[in-house]
């Protein structure tokens, strides 16, 4: 077996993210927002240990995007009081907003950190 027939043996998911790869995946987990947090969590399962930005952006992503489901859950909750409409459309408000801001950031490449979040996951 050749040399670059032993590197092909090599699993995909061990391949470390070039850096434009990494700010992407890490962009992408801050968009995925918009949906939910599915794909926050997804895109951080998947290539926490292939790059460094996209394992920290994607738990940043992640974080913020599991506070948004408990404002939601809150805001369900209090509905029948009238409050609960406004804290969901708030959290829909910030969580659109947010993402969106947090994508551009780390497109360039800068870290980017929300300022409302539980840190759930380290």
């Amino acid at each position: 077996m050749t040399s670059s027939q032993q590197g092909s043996a090599v699993p995909s998911g061990s391949v470390p993210l070039t850096q434009a790869e990494d700010r992407q995946w890490a962009s992408f987990a801050h968009l995925g927002g918009i949906l939910s947090f599915l794909p926050a969590l997804i895109i951080w399962l998947i290539f926490k240990d292939r790059g460094a930005f996209t394992n920290q952006q994607a738990k940043e992503a992640l974080n913020f995007q599991l506070t948004i489901v408990i404002a939601y859950i809150v805001g369900g909750i209090l509905t029948i009081f009238l409050v609960g409409a406004f804290i969901t459309m708030a959290a829909w408000a910030l969580s659109l907003i947010f993402s969106i801001i947090a994508f551009t950031k780390a497109k360039e490449g800068v870290a980017y950190r929300y300022p409302v979040s539980i840190r759930m996951i380290k």
